[in-house]
């Protein structure tokens, strides 16, 4: 399927899918939704304490990277694992501008080494941040009771449904640890009604710019 790099609203790039119209982030703002969603109504519920997280879709890195440069700034320990059906090309992750538009050229090396890593391996980024990425379909992740947090960022409904399925949840939901939680940029009907029936508490709170509600559950 033909990916094309475009700038969304904040200046930060993002992969498009003109055969589907999709974006691989937000339009209004590829790194100000990566912001909200996932470290202001996710990570920052874990202040000061060791955590695993979980990306349903690693797709660019953005989402970790920025989680990354949270670890750098607290001195929080995280053990991330980003699970990607379809990596990027090599070629793409050189046209993604986030070390720039984050103002983190001093890291662009780890940037790099996130990439750069081999799939199936724990990898050290940093003295506080340990990286897996696995190649791996969403309906293949099996884990039980291992993630303090879930970063939910698949394709939206309207494009495959199949990934906000009952099935999918109740497979994040036995992922989770008790008290654990999933946040995702969407809040449709059906996936709060899926989430619901796969185990979670759920609440909706404001969205990024552009979107007027997101979803966090709760296990």
């Amino acid at each position: 399927m033909k990916r094309e790099i475009i700038i969304t609203s904040d200046g930060s790039t993002s992969i498009h899918l003109p055969e589907w119209e999709e974006s691989y982030h937000s339009k209004h703002g590829a790194i100000q939704e990566a912001q909200h969603v996932f470290i202001k109504n996710g990570l920052s519920l874990c202040k000061g304490q060791s955590v695993s997280v979980l990306e349903i879709g690693f797709g660019t890195g953005l989402n970790a990277f920025i989680t990354f440069l949270e670890s750098q700034k607290s001195n929080q320990n995280i053990d991330y694992v980003g699970v990607e059906g379809f990596p990027i090309s090599a070629q793409e992750v050189l046209q993604m501008n986030y070390v720039n538009q984050l103002n983190a050229n001093q890291f662009e090396l780890e940037f790099k080494k996130m990439h750069q890593s081999d799939w199936e391996e724990n990898v050290t980024i940093s003295e506080h941040f340990r990286l897996t990425k696995r190649k791996q379909l969403f309906n293949e992740i099996n884990d039980k009771n291992q993630f303090d947090i879930i970063y939910f960022d698949a394709f939206g409904y309207r494009v495959q449904p199949e990934l906000w399925s009952v099935e999918i949840f109740t497979k994040m939901f036995e992922a989770l640890k008790e008290g654990g939680i999933l946040v995702t940029y969407a809040c449709r009907g059906p996936i709060k009604n899926a989430m619901k029936e796969g185990g979670f508490q759920i609440e909706k709170l404001a969205g990024p710019p552009g979107k007027r509600e997101m979803l966090r559950g709760w296990k």
